[in-house]
């Protein structure tokens, strides 16, 4: 992954009354957007992966609930990439859109780190040894989920637009490629960072101390950003793409009784393409009518009349819509996974040596190296070896069907764990008079390794999928999708949770007196399943771009 400095991508200033050209874009932005993105990724994560532990020690909410929240919270921050990758391609630009999430971002921080420094904007601490509880007032929770919104919508609408403002330097598609390699990396060390000094803070020195260190990333983050704006090539908007999309089925429908001709002809063409015979009622949106083409070949009515590329886009998006399902179902599992941890971690011995207890929130860590590791090894060596194998590089779908795999061993790994726990307590092996098991949480590492390899493989899988599939007008969109759907599993996690809890006793406040291992091996089952329902997509699918090997692995490990 190396970096040259040389300026690609450059672009005369703007500016009339300068005798000297300034260069724009190119290898002189990017310690700007690396700084940005590593500090921002710092703040927002430093909150967010202890946000269940901070839930329960200092609002006073029970475990359950505390997960639930954060998933919401979770899935919230993965969907919102999208509404800023619609408001920068169709209102305000990349730059624009990443400069105000910033600071919206930095407002949610300052109030959460409000809530944890003035003592009337939290519960009062419970009782020792009793099992009542203040909860919060209102005002209390109304000025906590203010501040997690804020800095949700921050976060959210800064993460992608980042990764699309910084190709957007570049304009070859090697820069390109080098450029989401480090973005990639850098996200991930980030992250890692977040998880273990950060959390470490919040736990051991104060929460007012940790929430204070993401504030004051957020606001390096801010000011790094807002340093490199003269250098930045700027991109003007261009429209959403979902407009494009919404106008192919308004047509398509306007004309629903319109016989479909045979007669390449009779279509509205911008090029050589032509109507393919797949989702053929949606051919209607590109026949001509009288009145609908003008004199000049232009479109008298966008919204009457398509072209043949606009409508094969559109089927293009739908092809991939069964794949996308079963992303939904595939990390599903994993942001269960991801709150289940915390609450194991939890009631598990998590010390290291006398004087060091690994943090809870700190156990995603884990992941987050184990996937940032696998990535490097899969992009260097294993990918290599097998182009080398059979003579072309791993295809997206077969990088997403390996990840499938390794998430169903790991969701097996850990029930086994879970079961192996459950029996010390049944046993009454704890430590001291806490309800913690004699165990070591480090019985958590072996599937949260698993896990991130799997990640490895499937979440640049998905991006790669997504970037190659997905038409040329959603090039800048296609990744905001990825995160969508990832969002999607947040609340498809809450979801099945609330619906475990209303229909057994597996999962109780108490986890000592849960059958977590039992909602483990739902989610191994269900994972097979989709297994299954993803090769038979897979078997299906034909594939709309075939890219030569160099420009394939040029996206392979793509972020944004």
């Amino acid at each position: 992954m190396a970096v040259s400095v040389s300026g690609d991508a450059e672009a005369p200033s703007m500016s009339a009354d300068s005798t000297t050209k300034r260069r724009s874009g190119g290898w002189i932005t990017f310690p700007f957007m690396m700084a940005t993105l590593f500090c921002l990724t710092i703040a927002t994560w430093g909150w967010l992966l202890n946000l269940i532990v901070f839930l329960i020690e200092e609002f006073n909410m029970k475990r359950i609930a505390a997960a639930k929240i954060a998933n919401i919270v979770s899935g919230f921050i993965f969907m919102f990439p999208a509404i800023g990758a619609i408001a920068a391609d169709s209102f305000f630009g990349t730059i624009p859109v990443i400069s105000a999430s910033a600071l919206i971002s930095l407002m949610g921080v300052v109030l959460l780190t409000l809530t944890a420094l003035i003592d009337s904007l939290r519960p009062k601490p419970c009782e020792t040894a009793s099992s009542l509880c203040q909860s919060p007032s209102p005002v209390q929770l109304g000025v906590l989920y203010t501040a997690i919104t804020l800095a949700s919508v921050g976060a959210g609408g800064m993460r992608f637009t980042l990764a699309t403002a910084g190709a957007n330097q570049f304009e070859k598609t090697k820069d390109q490629g080098s450029f989401f390699n480090w973005f990639f990396f850098a996200w991930y060390l980030a992250a890692s960072i977040s998880a273990t000094a950060i959390v470490y803070a919040e736990e051991n020195i104060s929460w007012t101390f940790g929430f204070g260190l993401c504030l004051a990333a957020n606001l390096l983050g801010l000011m790094a950003f807002i340093a490199g704006k003269r250098f930045y090539k700027y991109d003007k908007p261009l429209g959403s793409p979902f407009t494009t999309l919404l106008r192919v089925i308004f047509a398509s429908v306007v004309k629903r009784k319109v016989v479909i001709s045979t007669n390449e002809k009779h279509y509205h063409r911008e090029s050589t393409e032509t109507p393919t015979k797949s989702f053929r009622f949606f051919n209607r949106a590109a026949l001509k009518q009288e009145d609908e083409v003008k004199p000049d070949g232009t479109i008298r009515y966008p919204w009457r009349l398509c072209s043949v590329q606009q409508v094969e886009d559109f089927k293009a998006v739908i092809r991939i819509i069964p794949l996308a399902l079963a992303t939904i179902f595939l990390s599903t599992p994993i942001t269960t996974q991801l709150s289940l941890t915390v609450l194991q971690g939890l009631v598990m011995d998590r010390s290291l040596g006398p004087n060091f207890k690994i943090p809870a929130g700190s156990l995603q860590v884990i992941t987050l190296l184990s996937t940032c590791l696998f990535i490097i090894v899969n992009d260097r060596f294993l990918y290599p070896f097998y182009q080398k194998l059979s003579g072309k590089f791993p295809t997206p779908l077969q990088r997403v069907g390996t990840g499938h795999v390794f998430n169903i061993l790991s969701m097996a790994l850990t029930a086994i764990v879970e079961a192996r726990r459950l029996k010390i307590v049944q046993n009454g092996h704890f430590l001291g008079s806490t309800s913690v098991a004699d165990m070591s949480a480090l019985w958590l590492f072996p599937p949260l390794v698993i896990v991130g390899i799997g990640e490895a493989f499937h979440f640049p899988g998905n991006v790669a999928l997504c970037y190659q599939e997905f038409p040329e007008s959603m090039k800048s969109t296609a990744t905001s999708i990825t995160s969508v759907v990832i969002g999607i599993c947040f609340y498809t996690s809450t979801a099945l949770i609330d619906l475990i809890q209303r229909t057994t006793k597996w999962l109780p406040d108490d986890i000592n007196h849960a059958r977590v291992d039992n909602v483990y091996w739902i989610l191994v089952i269900g994972g097979v399943l989709n297994l299954g329902y993803f090769l038979a997509c897979s078997w299906l699918y034909k594939f709309r771009n075939l890219e030569d090997d160099d420009h394939e692995k040029d996206v392979a490990v793509s972020p944004s």
